[in-house]
C-alpha cells in the first residue's frame, strides 16, 4: 500500500476549497484535519468535504499524526503561523508569498533547516501541464536560446468583487506580491533565476471605492504602487521585463512571451495550470499550437503539496521549495527598492532550476 503523509490545514477561507477538494484525491498525502480561528468556518468545511476532523490551530500543533500542516492564513500572518508550525516539528507548506519580509523568510529557513523540516511555498501552477510543457519545449530548443521575456499582469483591481480588498492596497499587497509570485516563479522555471532588476513605479488612484459587499461604498487609501514596471536580467543572460497593475481597464497584451534566438513563445497565464502554448520559429508564416504534454491541467492546487510529501518520503527535493520561494520574494522586495531609489539592484538570492514534474507523454509514447 502506497505510503502517505498526513496533512491538517490552518486557514478555512475562500481559497481553502480547492485544496480540500483536490488533496482528497491525491497521491501521498491524506488530509485528516482542518482549523481556523473562527472554528465554525472549519467545522463548515470538514461537513461539506466529510475530513474527519476539526480543531483550533494550537490544537492542530498538538496532533502526534499530523506530519505536514497547509498555511491558508492571510500573508501577514504567514511568518508567525508558519513559525508556529515548524516549532511543532512539523513540516509546513504556505500560500504565496513565503512571508512579506526576507527578514522573516530567513528566520524560518534557517529554523527549519537546525529542525530538519521541510518548507513548501505557492505557487504551484508551474507544476500544471502547461508551464510543464513550455519547459521542456525550452529545453529541447523549440526556441533556440531564451535571449528576452515580457509578462503582463494588468487589471483595475479587487475592489469591485473582493469580500475585503483593503489589504491589497497596503504593505505585502499591491499587484505585485498579489501576482506576481505566479509570473516570477514561472520565468524562473522556464528561463532560470534572476541576477539584477531594475523598475519604476507609481500609485494612480491613491484612493479606491469598494463597489463589492459587504463592504460597498468603503473606501481605501492606497499605500503601496499599484503600477509596476521591472526590468530583470537573468543569470543566464536573458533580459526580461514584469509589468503588474491594479491600474489598468482593459489590454489585449499576452500573459507571458518568451524570445529565443530561433523564434517566439506565448506561454499561457501562469496562474492557471493548462492554456494555449503557440510557437512561431523564424522564416514562419504562421504561429503553431502545441500539444500539452503533462498532466496537471486542471485547477491543480495542492499538487506541490502532495509533490513535497513525495520528495519526503523518497529523501528527494520537492519542487514548489523555500530557495524558489525566497527568491520570488527578494525579486519583489527589490524590485519596489529600485524603483524608490532611482537605481538597480543586485539580487543576493538564486536558487536551482527545479526538474520536470515526470518524462511528458512524447518521450513515453
Amino acid at each position: 500500500m502506497q505510503k502517505r503523509l498526513n496533512v491538517g490545514i490552518i486557514g478555512c477561507g475562500n481559497i481553502s476549497s480547492i485544496y480540500i477538494e483536490n488533496l482528497k484525491n491525491y497521491d501521498y498525502v491524506n488530509l485528516i484535519a482542518l482549523s481556523d480561528l473562527q472554528v465554525e468556518k472549519a467545522r463548515q468545511q470538514a461537513n461539506k468535504y466529510h475530513v474527519p476532523n476539526v480543531f483550533t490551530p494550537e490544537e492542530l500543533l498538538k496532533q502526534k499524526d499530523i506530519d505536514i500542516v497547509l498555511n491558508l492564513t492571510t500573508p501577514d500572518a504567514h511568518f508567525t503561523v508558519s513559525k508556529q508550525i515548524i516549532a511543532s516539528k512539523k513540516h509546513v507548506y504556505v500560500e504565496k508569498p513565503l512571508t512579506i519580509e526576507r527578514e522573516d523568510a530567513k528566520i524560518l529557513m534557517n529554523l527549519a533547516k537546525k529542525n530538519n523540516i521541510r518548507i513548501g511555498c505557492a505557487p504551484d501552477t508551474f507544476l500544471g501541464g502547461a508551464i510543464q510543457t513550455a519547459r521542456e519545449l525550452i529545453e529541447n530548443g523549440a526556441i533556440g536560446k531564451p535571449v528576452a521575456a515580457h509578462a503582463f499582469m494588468l487589471c483595475h483591481g479587487h475592489e469591485s468583487w473582493h469580500p475585503d480588498p483593503h489589504f491589497y492596497y497596503k504593505h505585502g499587497g499591491g499587484p505585485l506580491f498579489d501576482m506576481g509570485p505566479y509570473y516570477l516563479t514561472a520565468l524562473i522555471h522556464l528561463i532560470g533565476p534572476i541576477r539584477k532588476v531594475a523598475a519604476m513605479s507609481n500609485i494612480t488612484f491613491p484612493e479606491r471605492t469598494i463597489t463589492s459587499n459587504p463592504k460597498f461604498g468603503e473606501t481605501i487609501q492606497v499605500e503601496t504602487p499599484t503600477h509596476i514596471n521591472g526590468v530583470l536580467e537573468f543569470e543566464n543572460g536573458a533580459i526580461g521585463s514584469l509589468v503588474t497593475s491594479f491600474d489598468i481597464w482593459y489590454t489585449n497584451l499576452p500573459c507571458i512571451e518568451i524570445y529565443g534566438t530561433e523564434g517566439t513563445m506565448l506561454v499561457p497565464d501562469p496562474n492557471g495550470y493548462n492554456g494555449a502554448i503557440q510557437i512561431r520559429k523564424k522564416h514562419e508564416s504562421e504561429w503553431e499550437n502545441q500539444p500539452i504534454t503533462f498532466g496537471y491541467t486542471a485547477n491543480s492546487r495542492g499538487i506541490g503539496v502532495s509533490d513535497m510529501a513525495h520528495a519526503i518520503l523518497q529523501g528527494d527535493k520537492h519542487r514548489a521549495n523555500e530557495e524558489v520561494g525566497f527568491h520570488v520574494l527578494d525579486v519583489m522586495h527589490s524590485i519596489l527598492e529600485s524603483a524608490k531609489k532611482g537605481s538597480h539592484i543586485e539580487l543576493q538570492s538564486t536558487c536551482e532550476k527545479t526538474k520536470l514534474m515526470y518524462q511528458s507523454k512524447i518521450l513515453t509514447e
